[in-house]
């Protein structure tokens, strides 16, 4: 999250900061410029799927069916800053992969909630530090896909706690704030299977009308620091309709509305596993809480925008 006095400063002194930080801040190696896997071309009836058939309560629940681990990441790694993998543990097929971002001056810690549920649900999921805590989001962006090449590689690596689970033709990143802004370059620059930008914040330009990534943005109403209708509403707005994607306001919501271990969590869990489900596990059963329910009735909702059906 951006802190009090960076959201002081005038315009012309985050210009500096930018130019600066640009400059020094670190980029992944590995990834981006299309450098990872494509996506699979499956769409139904593709095996993928894991976990019983869900309800509104499953959805919600703090927790998936499975059990998770841990492994950290050193920030010796090539391309970012060292992370946390989380992955199931009773589980024996290769499942989707999810790199989730922080925010300017942010650890890992602040995305922290999302490591452990995604990954109950069938998921190896790892929250990531940036090289340096000022990065911008196009190199959070390139760090993002830095952490799923490393993910991939350990995948194939005998020995890994991880080894055997990753299934690289099926990738999909998240982030807060710049992170989130870094998940939008990052889907801009490849062919992911998903992504769930998180009260993005995106500075100066972004291709993102070259979107063509199933995307799921998740704003906050009340955000002071991206407020909405400079960032999350324009970044929904240029995807193309064509593309599947969802926008969903949060009431109330200050700028980290949507970073879990908060009274949000139920509505995070329902959207976030929802998107993830739909379009990394190609599970259609998800589809019944992203399209179809009249979103607004629920009153943690201020907004909801989606280009439904997903078939």
């Amino acid at each position: 999250m951006i802190n009090a006095v960076f959201k002081k400063a005038s315009l012309g002194a985050f210009a500096l900061l930018y130019s600066i930080t640009a400059l020094s801040g670190g980029g992944g190696g590995g990834g981006g410029d299309g450098g990872l896997p494509l996506p699979s071309t499956c769409d139904v009836n593709c095996g993928y799927e894991t976990g019983p058939a869900p309800n509104l309560s499953f959805v919600e629940a703090n927790r998936g069916p499975l059990s998770t681990a841990t492994f950290n990441v050193p920030g010796s790694v090539d391309g970012f800053g060292g992370g946390t993998v989380y992955y199931p543990t009773n589980i024996n097929q290769e499942l989707a992969t999810i790199s989730i971002a922080p925010g300017f001056t942010n650890t890992r810690s602040a995305v922290a909630w999302w490591g452990p549920i995604l990954a109950s649900h069938g998921f190896v999921v790892i929250t990531i530090d940036t090289n340096s805590r000022f990065d911008q989001p196009e190199s959070r962006g390139r760090q993002l896909d830095s952490a799923l090449s490393y993910l991939i590689d350990e995948g194939n690596r005998a020995g890994s706690p991880i080894s055997g689970l990753v299934d690289e033709n099926r990738l999909a990143t998240m982030g807060f704030s710049m992170g989130g802004g870094g998940a939008l370059h990052s889907a801009s620059r490849n062919r992911l299977s998903a992504s769930i930008p998180l009260a993005p914040f995106n500075f100066g330009n972004g291709n993102f009308g070259d979107i063509g990534v199933p995307t799921m943005i998740m704003a906050c109403e009340n955000d002071g620091t991206a407020p909405v209708n400079s960032h999350a509403s324009p970044f929904y707005n240029v995807i193309s309709n064509s593309v599947d994607k969802a926008f969903m306001e949060v009431n109330d919501g200050p700028h980290n509305c949507a970073n879990g271990n908060n009274s949000n969590n139920a509505l995070l869990s329902t959207y976030g596993i929802s998107w993830m489900k739909r379009f990394l596990d190609k599970d259609r059963r998800f589809n019944q809480f992203l399209c179809g329910p009249n979103h607004i009735a629920n009153n943690r909702i201020s907004d909801y925008r989606d280009t439904c059906d997903f078939l």
